[in-house]
Parts: structure tokens; C-alpha cells; sequence
């Protein structure tokens, strides 16, 4: 069955590129204008990936990603935000609302279809970790056939990205992960990517853990590793 995405956008020439592409891609398109219609259609029939553009006529995107992860029945959605904002702080709101991935106007037709391809295989249960897996370290446990994280008993709320991330850099423990490694192996993406979008999401993930968020330490210039305390 073909793999259904959401296209959310007020532009039509935007539209009508996206749309062509996707399809030939192998995908279905469905479109919404506005996030009013986006909100409708998802409770209609969940897509698999929202591309979802940041300024939109009646209700600004993030809004729109903040209610979708608000709801038990739509917070797994993987979402792409689509904007003209540029700044490392716009970057850095959009990944803290939850998106999954961010790309900036004007952008490749192309890029984006893998980019897209890429969000799609890393949240396919096919890419999740093996079930069967239990990760304890100091007051951190990692519960993998549970999908579940806590942090001195207490269940964390992680989002699928985040808990993704975690659990690589657990069961690797006290091994340097780099950036490159990172994107590769848990958004999919090829070497060269932005790396910006590494340091935000564990940025996020500290703030998460809470009494386990030094377990995660900064290796200047490297990337990441996570270590007992």
C-alpha cells in the first residue's frame, strides 16, 4: 500500500511541485490549505507524514504540530515543517514543538522527497529497536519492549525521535558518537547533512531527563556519548 502524506500549504504553485513529486515518487498526496482543514483531514483518515508549512492563513503550523502532539491519536505522526524562517531559533522552536524534520524555502524538489523518504524509514516499526531489550544506567532505564524511558521510576515522556536517539546512544555506552554517525543512524540520513538538528534534539532530551541528564555528555568538537555517573 502506498504511503499517504499530508501536504499542508496555502501556496498552489508550492502545492502542485510538491504534489508532482511526491506522486512520482510512489506516494499518495492529499493537501489542506489551512491548518483548520490539516486538523480535519488527520482525524479523517491518519496520514503517515504531515509536510506541514510554518505560516499558514488561519492558524500558524506550530499550533497546528502542538495539537497533533497533544493527541494520543496523532502524536506519532511524523511531521515536516516547510518555511521560509531561517534563523537558529526558528529551527530551534520547531524542533521543540515536536517536528521531526525542517526545511527551508526555496528547496530542492528532490531533496525533499528523500528527506521525506528518510523520516518515513526511521518510523516504521520495521526501524525500531529489537524488542526484548531492558538498559539501566545509574537512576536511567531504558524499557525497549515497552517503548518506555525512567528516570528514578518515573516514566519520561519521550517522543519516538527522542526515544530513538536514546536508546542508540545507551547501547553504546561510554562510546563517542558523532554527529554524522547520529544522523545516519537515527534520522537516515546521508553524510553532510545539517548537524544543528543533533544538538537540538539531545538539547531537548536533557531537559527531559531530568536527574539523568549529565549522562549524556558533550565531546567537543565530536558529538555525543552517554556514561555512567
Amino acid at each position: 500500500m502506498k504511503e499517504r502524506i499530508l501536504l499542508v500549504d496555502d501556496e498552489a504553485d508550492i502545492v502542485a511541485l510538491l504534489e508532482y513529486n511526491l506522486k512520482q515518487a510512489g506516494y499518495t498526496v492529499v493537501t489542506a490549505r489551512d491548518g483548520q482543514s490539516a486538523l480535519r483531514e488527520v482525524r479523517k483518515q491518519a496520514p503517515d507524514l504531515i509536510l506541514l508549512d510554518w505560516m499558514l492563513p488561519d492558524i500558524a503550523g506550530t499550533e497546528v504540530c502542538k495539537q497533533l502532539r497533544r493527541d494520543p491519536d496523532t502524536q506519532a505522526i511524523p511531521v515536516m515543517m516547510i518555511t521560509a524562517k531561517n534563523d537558529e531559533i526558528d529551527r530551534v522552536i520547531g524542533f521543540e514543538i515536536g517536528a521531526d524534520d525542517y526545511v527551508v524555502k526555496p528547496f530542492s524538489p528532490r531533496e525533499l522527497v528523500l528527506r521525506v523518504g528518510a523520516v518515513l524509514r526511521r518510523t516504521r516499526p520495521s526501524t525500531r529497536p529489537a524488542a526484548g531489550e531492558r538498559i539501566v544506567i545509574g537512576v536511567l532505564e531504558v524499557d525497549v519492549p515497552h517503548h518506555a524511558v525512567l528516570v528514578e521510576g518515573e516514566l519520561v515522556d519521550l517522543t519516538a525521535l527522542e526515544f530513538k536517539l536514546l536508546y542508540d546512544m545507551a547501547s553504546k555506552l561510554g562510546r563517542v558518537q558523532t554527529r554524522e554517525a547520529l544522523l545516519e543512524r537515527v534520522w537516515g540520513y546521508a553524510p553532510g547533512i545539517e548537524t544543528r538538528t543533533v544538538d537540538t534534539h539531545v538539547k531537548r532530551l536533557r531537559e527531559k531527563l531530568g536527574a539523568a541528564r549529565d549522562y549524556i555528555e558533550t565531546v567537543r568538537g565530536v558529538g555525543y556519548r552517554i556514561s555512567r555517573r
